[in-house]
This record gives C-alpha cells, structure tokens and sequence, in this order.
C-alpha cells in the first residue's frame, strides 16, 4: 500500500526535532507532527509540552557517564544548531552541583567529567563560598564546578531551532497532534486531532509524558509520568546585574534536592530567578489527568517548599513576586530513555527522560534517528541500549 511519508515523528518537543532534523538531512519523505505552543493554555483542548520555559540546564556533569556523554555530545553541536538556526538559545554561565562532603554522588560526578576530558574545579565549603558569594549552602557542603560548556538553554528556543532545521533539510512540519497509530498492511497509520490521516514506513513515537496516551502504541510503555511544580521568583534589574556571576545549580542535601537557574529574562521582559525539585510525587495516569495538570499553576505545597530553599540559599535576594507553573516528567524503570521498536517492527519510541533530558535532546534525537534508519543503535560508547520496556 502506497504511503505518504518514509518516516513520521509524532512529537515536536526538543528530541522529536531533533530527530526529525537529523531523518531529513538524511532521507527524503520525512515529516513531524506536533502542535505549536497554544496561545491560551487554560483554554487549550490538545495536548501539551514541557518545554513551554526560557531556561533547563546544560552540563556535562552527572554521576552517570551515560547521561554525561548524552550531554557531551549535544552541548558539542550547540554552536552549529545556533548558527545554522539563527536562533540563539544558549549561554555558558556554568554549572556546579553541590552535595554532602564525604559521599560518593560528587566523586562518581567528578569521575565521569574525567573520564570525557571535562575539566571541572573540585570546590569544598570555603572554595564555594569564595566562588559563589551570593549562595548560602548547608553546613558540609562541597562542590563540581563545570565552566566552560555548562549553564542553561531556552528549551523553547532550542525546538524553534531545531524545528526550523529539520524544515531547511526538507521535513513537513504538520501542526497537530496525533490520536491514534496503528500498523496496517507493512506500514504505519497515523490519524490526527484534525481528522487528516497520515500512512508511514515507520513512525517514531517521541511525545514525552504523552506517549502513555491510549491508542499510540501496541503496548503502553513502562513509564511513570509525574506532576512537577516550578517556581519563579522576579528578580529586580538591580540584583540581576548583581547575581550575573550566577552559575546553574543542582542541590543535595537532606531534606533538599533542588535545581536552581540564575535570573533569566523572560518574555514579558522580566527576569526570573527559577527553582525546581517536588519533595514528593503527584503521579499522573493518563493523558486526561496530564492535560488538566498543565492547566493548572501546580501545587501549593510545593511552591511552599521551595520558597524556604530559596530563602535559605538566596538569602540576600528580595523577589518582586512569587508564580508557579505546571510541567510533568517522565520515568522509566532503566533509568535511561526508551529509543527501540515497539511490538511492531513499523512503530518506535523515543521517551521517557527523567526531566534531565533538555540539555541532551539532540543526541537523543540523532539516535532516534539512527534507529528508523538503521533498525538500531550502535554501541557508540554507551553502556546501555535503551530498550523500551512495555507493561
């Protein structure tokens, strides 16, 4: 049976881009549906996607090699995406992750920067203090800093970019979102919100939280899918220019496991100082659960929650006003994101991140690529395959 596309990406978040850039500069009859951000979310009936932001961090450093070469790799092709792009989405302000003295998660950190060729500075109590005046960190603390290739990307910006390129190399964008996929005949039927249907070779499936929507796969993918709350603090132009030394951070302590970007300007023109790290999960079971999720300016408790950290580590920082808003992220039982076939040989997945994956998603996008065009992934350097599992 004759089909309209080679290859279709269903989902044109930061890795569905990616992918389809790098299928299109490679083949031709590629095509990508995924809806553009909605001009009023709480109005909005389709679905929705976690990189509606201005800021996710970059680094390298990560007590995993395998997510610390997943960043190593795209960090590396950030300047090329840029300037093919035209779209500027990245700055280098740093990275230092910050734990306990004395236990392992800042050695296996340490390690993996080293064992890439990463230089990073290995910072105790005093040293962090003395680099990052403006921070107040638990007693015991120390820290791996990492300067150069590390701060923090326009997740909005990077899928601009990356869309546009996947377009430049020939890809059809289609603006919609997909309801259901299923195989017929060899090859892959895709049928949008909009009623129009779409017939494939192969379909790779890269819809984030929402690829545990019913009617997508043979299967449902293992993967739990979890409510998260962040919190913005406006911060005045004075101390802006004041905190401008300010690197990207990620927390361990007891009772704290944090992410923190410095003050980034938004689109309304503000700058916003942004927090996020649940202390408990609110799991989210179903695409209709996660569409009234994102509707909503997440969870009072938590905004609570963060707003003492913030206190405590910030402490000379006055916020003009405090928002919250609603994102959701994705876990999978390896630990890594699922990139393989489903049940059937013309349906593929590329999800499940665990909220880390902003600053990875070109690599993860170039090996969702590399599976629908050569029915795998070769070793490349990681330890994992990235087998989905199925439930």
């Amino acid at each position: 049976m004759a089909v309209d596309f080679r290859f279709i990406v269903i989902g044109r978040g930061m890795m569905g881009a990616a992918a389809a850039k790098y299928l299109a500069r490679q083949t031709d009859g590629v095509a990508v549906i995924g809806p553009d951000e909605p001009d009023d979310r709480k109005a909005h009936q389709g679905v929705f996607a976690s990189h509606y932001d201005e800021g996710r961090i970059t680094r390298t450093i990560d007590p995993d090699r395998n997510w610390a070469l997943l960043a190593n790799r795209s960090i590396d092709r950030y300047g090329e995406i840029a300037g093919d792009s035209g779209i500027d989405f990245y700055r280098e302000v740093g990275c230092v992750v910050v734990a306990p003295t004395g236990g392992d998660y800042l050695e296996k950190t340490r390690q993996a920067a080293v064992s890439l060729g990463v230089e990073t500075r290995l910072l105790d109590a005093a040293g962090l203090k003395a680099a990052f005046p403006f921070f107040a960190f638990p007693d015991g603390s120390a820290g791996v800093f990492e300067a150069r290739g590390a701060g923090h990307i326009s997740p909005r910006k990077l899928v601009q970019a990356q869309s546009l390129l996947a377009e430049k190399a020939g890809a059809t964008v289609i603006r919609d979102h997909v309801v259901s996929i299923r195989s017929e005949g060899g090859s892959a039927v895709v049928e949008t919100s909009g009623g129009l249907t779409h017939r494939a070779e192969k379909v790779l499936l890269a819809a984030g939280g929402f690829s545990i929507a019913e009617n997508l796969l043979p299967q449902p993918v293992a993967m739990t899918v979890y409510a998260r709350t962040v919190t913005l603090f406006e911060v005045s132009d004075a101390d802006a220019a004041r905190l401008v030394a300010m690197p990207s951070l990620i927390l361990r302590a007891p009772g704290i496991d944090i992410y923190l970007l410095p003050p980034i300007r938004y689109p309304d023109g503000k700058f916003y100082l942004k927090i996020g790290g649940d202390p408990d999960d609110l799991t989210l079971s179903d695409d209709t659960e996660m569409r009234a999720w994102f509707k909503t300016e997440g969870r009072d408790t938590v905004r609570a929650h963060l707003k003492r950290i913030v206190e405590g580590l910030v402490p000379d920082m006055v916020p003009l006003s405090i928002s919250t808003a609603a994102c959701v992220v994705s876990h999978t039982e390896s630990g890594y994101p699922m990139i393989g076939y489903s049940s059937s040989p013309e349906i593929a997945v590329l999800t499940g991140c665990a909220g880390t994956s902003a600053k990875s998603s070109d690599e993860i996008g170039r090996l969702g690529a590399e599976l629908l065009l050569s029915g795998r992934i070769s070793e490349q350097g990681y330890s994992t395959d990235f087998t989905p599992q199925f439930r």
